[in-house]
């Protein structure tokens, strides 16, 4: 069937909280376990809108190697995202780095750390070599947005300085 890949826990909860249910609402408790699916071992997320009552159901492929998280957030390997674009990593850098708390020393190191992990998800996208991430790494809505917005964003370049100084940002909250 070829689900999709969640290559962590991580990267699961982040794209169940950016696909809401069809009330609106991302308020569930998700609860995870392995089920075989036509012969497919995959990891299925079931819970219940918090809002609505309605029942949710998600199913992710299993990573060839797992990865072990070494501190939060780990998101995945080496390998590009198979559940979020380029254009979403970028946009959820973006809504961290600008939502970072201004009286609360380590939810900012939290918040820009998340940040910095996903600016390092968009520059996974990027071919040895190259030196901007290639069309074929935008399939969402939202990512084919921010590309066509700022396309100059997804150069390597820019790309490494943006997570350097998050980086940097949240190691000044330690």
């Amino acid at each position: 069937m070829g689900f999709a890949v969640a290559r962590t826990r991580d990267e699961a909860h982040l794209y169940l909280d950016l696909h809401p249910c069809a009330c609106g609402s991302a308020e569930t408790a998700w609860r995870s376990g392995l089920v075989d699916v036509e012969g497919e071992l995959v990891n299925r997320y079931t819970g219940v809108c918090e809002e609505c009552g309605a029942t949710r159901e998600y199913l992710f492929g299993l990573p060839e190697r797992p990865v072990t998280p070494v501190a939060y957030p780990t998101f995945g390997g080496s390998e590009p995202s198979e559940l979020l674009d380029a254009g979403e990593w970028l946009w959820v850098a973006d809504l961290s780095a600008g939502n970072v708390p201004v009286d609360d020393q380590a939810e900012a190191r939290r918040v820009l750390r998340v940040a910095t992990a996903a600016v390092e998800e968009v520059v996974k996208f990027v071919p040895p070599g190259a030196d901007a991430v290639p069309d074929d790494a935008f399939w969402s809505e939202r990512g084919q947005g921010m590309r066509a917005t700022e396309p100059g964003r997804f150069e390597l370049d820019r790309l490494l300085v943006v997570r350097d100084t998050y980086q940097e940002l949240a190691a000044g909250h330690a």
